[in-house]
């Protein structure tokens, strides 16, 4: 039966080939977005699993709440994870993490370096391999690093150090100038959806920061991970933790109502709250616009499987009554129609496997991850293509299926067949739907690429073009070189002006503190701080509005603040506050000068409140000033005067524009997504409609060739027929502008400096859809209207 079903199947198939062709091309292209998608949201959701305890797993962050302010860290302060362990008894294991860059050396039997290169360095204690069941090669977890000066390595950074893993065992490797730290072990590479970056884990007995003792001070590169006792539940810990808080911030008058919370581990990469060390979340609201857009595309290609379905509905009467006659009853017409749709949707699933493996590199240079499809090593995505399979199956044949299977069979054989209005209705409602999901995702790509502009050409308030900014030690040798390096950089051709300082004007680097103004602790808000030295200013051409900079001195010497700290202090006139004292950690100075406002963070936040004040041991950047015509070869000479002038460190530097473009690296990519499906779901939409139109013409054949007997223009009948697919349009259109506008205004609310919400894009988006309706029905109906009424009336 099944045998005949599907032979059945193929022959109606071949018939109707160029119905066919039109169904399996929109389903097999809206599959393999749906594929695509799919293998990117279980990449997502496999983040940081695997782990043996990984229910278990829970982190240490930080809040703060200010009357008008709040802000999160995943720091920590240092004494936490001792004081952790003595105060709760719930926790199996505690293991502090601190993340650090520093050059690694590596030498041979002459002492030449071999290896020298900057790299993220981890400190911690054997404790954190417990928690975290790392696969090892070599050495022994619980004992690797509980040393002074050993390390251990990544596989892969093993290989690149020493050749093979085996071999780093027992080597040496240099950190720093003078830390020297044999290798005790070598440990598996972490999977690329970890939100570890782990290569190289030194002893936590040679962390710089392990003596720290100030409860508020918190650091986002020092993270605390704990393990939980079997049967403990986050819900157990909310007393002790409030009695932790209590004791070790509220009693010591920590400022900003300083508290410690924790947080699951399956929920860190999806955290842009926190943040983690790899640098890489994905909020589960963008899973879920991801997920909505899939559906999306897989329902325009059903809705075009069903319209098409439903319109040859009639051509098949015939067979249907026969079959009906010949004792067939309605569940085993609905099978084989089912069985024909069933046939389709494998095709185009495996065109659709073709089609992802093609798109699948182009996906992972997208967002920068390596993303397998592979059936054996991922299963879920097996199951996920069944579902897919049975789930289209489904839902572009059941409605079809039912609507032929129902023809009454007398009827049917005298080809007297009609689709009803309701169906006619629903065929309607089906193409009005599918248009609204094309125009909402078409408004809400322009939207999406006219706020990238405005991000892009929106001023800053500083001058940020043909800026680099190159890394400098800040270690005391390197400090006493500065000035050298100054001097000797402004004789370069091409160099303008340089400047050290802590920061570029904007940067997601935070550092705030609680602080004094005029004797008067503030309990509002956080300062925000940046060291510079009196050329930042001038550099960066921000602009005084009061003052002026502070005077040239390795120390500080006076405060810049901004706009921003006058409106959070309450003070109108700038001049008002000059001479008044801050006083932040011991560092009392002045205020000096008040700058306009600029942009201190990407445009999603507001500006910050800042003070800039001068300090030789914060400065870890120095802006380098370029001629544009005279980039590259400035920048080679620059590097070899810093190579010559630092020469046991390592050279990194990186333009302004390339680092704030990076802050934005969602939101281009969730540019290139929607104009990517928005235009397949136009193409989906636009094939079926050619094929629903060329269907409908050739059912009207004879009726057009009557109307230009009786005297109608081919103007007259390409109208008639056009009329009613640009009216559903129109319709469509209507529907889908409030929706577009909610689904924006919503995305446009995460940022704190958006593009206005204007009538263009609806108008464009319609204007759009109206013109490819009108080109794409008037090719195939005027074709319709020019036909020969001799050979469309002779069998009438």
């Amino acid at each position: 039966m099944f045998r005949l079903n599907f032979k059945i199947a193929f022959r109606n198939l071949w018939k109707n080939k160029g119905y066919a062709f039109i169904n399996i091309l929109g389903l097999s292209i809206g599959m393999m977005s749906c594929i695509l998608i799919f293998i990117f949201i279980r990449h997502q959701l496999s983040f940081d699993s695997g782990y043996k305890n990984e229910d278990r797993i829970y982190r240490f962050v930080t809040d703060w709440k200010y009357n008008s302010f709040e802000d999160h860290s995943q720091g920590i302060p240092v004494p936490l994870p001792d004081a952790a362990r003595n105060e709760f008894a719930a926790f199996e294991k505690v293991a502090p993490i601190t993340k650090s860059n520093g050059v690694v050396r590596i030498k041979d039997e002459y002492g030449k370096d071999i290896v020298k290169m900057s790299k993220e360095v981890y400190y911690t204690e054997p404790d954190f391999f417990d928690i975290f069941d790392i696969a090892w090669i070599s050495g022994k977890p619980k004992e690797a690093i509980k040393a002074p000066n050993t390390v251990v390595l990544s596989e892969s950074t093993a290989k690149l150090f020493f050749g093979t893993a085996e071999k780093a065992m027992g080597k040496s490797i240099f950190l720093g100038r003078k830390t020297i730290l044999k290798v005790t072990g070598v440990f598996k590479d972490l999977p690329g959806n970890s939100s570890f970056t782990l290569n190289i884990v030194v002893s936590n007995a040679n962390n710089p920061n392990k003596k720290w003792a100030a409860w508020d001070s918190v650091s986002s590169n020092i993270e605390c991970y704990v393990l939980l006792k079997a049967g403990v539940s986050l819900s157990d810990l909310d007393q002790p933790l409030q009695q932790f808080n209590d004791k070790y911030y509220k009693r010591k008058n920590i400022a900003g109502n300083q508290t410690n919370a924790l947080q699951a581990l399956k929920d860190i990469h999806f955290s842009d709250r926190y943040g983690n060390f790899a640098e890489r979340t994905v909020t589960k609201k963008e899973i879920y616009g991801l997920a909505i857009i899939g559906l999306f595309l897989i329902l325009t290609a059903c809705i075009n499987f069903i319209n098409l379905a439903t319109a040859q509905a009639i051509n098949r009467s015939k067979e249907v009554g026969v079959r009906k006659v010949m004792g067939s009853k309605r569940k085993q017409l609905v099978l084989q129609f089912l069985t024909e749709t069933f046939c389709i949707t494998f095709l185009a699933l495996l065109i659709a496997c073709v089609l992802t493996e093609f798109a699948l590199p182009q996906m992972e240079q997208l967002f920068k991850a390596r993303m397998s499809f592979s059936l054996l090593e991922h299963p879920v995505i097996f199951v996920f293509l069944l579902l897919l399979v049975a789930l289209v199956s489904l839902l572009a044949g059941f409605y079809p299926a039912l609507v032929m299977s129902g023809f009454s069979p007398a009827l049917a054989i005298k080809n007297k067949v009609t689709v009803n209005s309701g169906s006619l209705s629903l065929r309607k409602v089906l193409v009005v739907v599918q248009f609204s999901i094309t125009i909402i995702l078409v408004i809400s790509t322009l939207i999406i690429l006219q706020q990238m502009k405005y991000i892009r050409e929106k001023p800053l308030g500083f001058n940020k073009e043909a800026v680099a900014m190159i890394y400098v030690p800040g270690d005391s040798l390197s400090m006493g070189k500065f000035d050298t390096f100054k001097e000797r950089a402004l004789r370069i051709p091409g160099v303008k002006m340089l400047s050290f300082g802590q920061k570029a004007p904007l940067s997601m680097d935070m550092q705030t503190t609680n602080f004094s103004y005029n004797g008067k602790e503030n309990k509002d808000f956080e300062l925000r701080l940046y060291a510079a030295d009196e050329d930042y200013f001038k550099l960066f051409e921000l602009k005084f509005v009061a003052g002026k900079a502070f005077r040239k001195s390795d120390t500080i010497s006076g405060y810049v603040v901004n706009q921003t700290f006058l409106k959070k202090i309450n003070v109108l006139k700038p001049e008002d506050v000059l001479g008044k004292i801050i006083d932040q950690n011991g560092r009392k100075a002045a205020i000096v000068g008040v700058l306009k406002d600029f942009n201190d963070q990407s445009l999603q936040q507001s500006i910050s409140p800042l003070a800039i004040y001068s300090e030789k041991d914060n400065y870890y950047r120095i802006a380098v000033k370029i001629d544009g015509k005279q980039v590259l070869n400035t920048m080679e000479k620059v590097e070899n005067l810093w190579n010559s002038t630092f020469p046991e460190q390592v050279y990194h530097a990186q333009f302004i524009d390339d680092a704030i473009h990076g802050y934005y690296e969602n939101e281009r990519v969730m540019g290139i997504l929607f104009r990517v499906f928005a235009g397949v779901i136009i193409f989906i939409s636009f094939i079926g409609l050619f094929g629903l139109i060329s269907f409908v013409a050739s059912q009207r054949t004879k009726e057009v060739a009557i109307r230009k007997v009786l005297g109608a223009s081919t103007l007259e009948v390409v109208k008639m027929l056009n009329s009613s697919f640009l009216i559903m349009v129109f319709i469509a259109n209507l529907l889908a502008w409030p929706l577009a506008y909610l689904f924006v205004s919503k995305w446009l609310s995460g940022f704190a400096y958006r593009t206005e919400i204007s009538i263009w894009p609806f108008v464009l988006a319609m204007l759009t859809s109206m013109l490819l309706t009108l080109i794409t029905v008037s090719i195939r109906s005027y074709k319709a209207a020019v036909t020969n009424t001799i050979d469309a009336l002779k069998y009438e």
